[in-house]
């Protein structure tokens, strides 16, 4: 990428675990409405899965991404294995503040969004993006990749854009296809709770937080085993 900065070029990254989905290809469409060059990495990240979690069951459809990826007209696919992104094993560890830590998915899920800067960190160093672009599905993740970009000094122009749902209100993940057919049934709740600002409306399933946060109202659902999150701005 050292060359296209060279020609004045301006890079738009966005980072992915796969399995891609109109979510995603919304953030390709914008970034190439902004950028000169648009970089897609692949990249399911084994650091950011704690023991027990979903990564040898998280989907994976390499050759269908890739073709989404084409008719896109995406000038880059970044996609390393885990030895290329973690060749030596051992690695610096990110010491996050625990106000990026008590709230959200963090409490449930100790360690994981160290791995997701560290991944980032090292996304970010490789590609040298001058813009990347992040869902608002994954609200807490996008504050902290924003903290870890100004605290690091990276350049970087972080654009967060909107969630984008199924006709029911569902906000797509590439995890809503472990969902069963009555699974999927209960996962459209999710969307009435939020913008009806009710949480009974989910009682009987498994909640495992509905919070606000800076004018923000989050939610984590577990269904069928599918671990799902949404949030609605206030």
């Amino acid at each position: 990428m050292s060359l296209t900065r060279e020609q004045g070029k301006t890079i738009g990254l966005v980072p992915t675990m796969g399995a891609l989905h109109e979510g995603h290809l919304s953030l390709i469409a914008k970034a190439k409405n902004e950028c000169d060059v648009v970089v897609v990495s692949i990249f399911v990240n084994p650091t950011q899965f704690g023991a027990g979690e979903d990564f040898d069951r998280y989907p994976r459809d390499f050759e269908k991404d890739r073709l989404l990826l084409e008719r896109s007209e995406v000038d880059y696919l970044f996609y390393p294995s885990t030895e290329e992104i973690y060749p030596v094993g051992e690695m610096i560890e990110f010491k996050l503040p625990s106000d990026l830590l008590d709230w959200g998915c963090a409490k449930s899920r100790p360690g994981h969004f160290e791995g997701v800067v560290r991944v980032c960190a090292k996304l970010f160093n490789i590609i040298t993006p001058h813009k990347v672009y992040f869902g608002q599905k994954d609200y807490q993740q996008a504050v902290i990749v924003k903290s870890l970009i100004s605290d690091l000094d990276f350049g970087i122009e972080m654009k967060i854009c909107p969630t984008v749902r199924e006709v029911d209100g569902l906000a797509m993940s590439s995890r809503n296809r472990g969902l069963s057919r009555e699974g999927r049934e209960k996962a459209k709740m999710i969307y009435k709770a939020l913008q009806a600002r009710d949480s009974s409306i989910l009682d009987g399933l498994d909640v495992e937080y509905w919070e606000e946060r800076d004018g923000v109202l989050l939610i984590a659902v577990k269904i069928d085993g599918v671990r799902l999150i949404d949030n609605i701005v206030l």
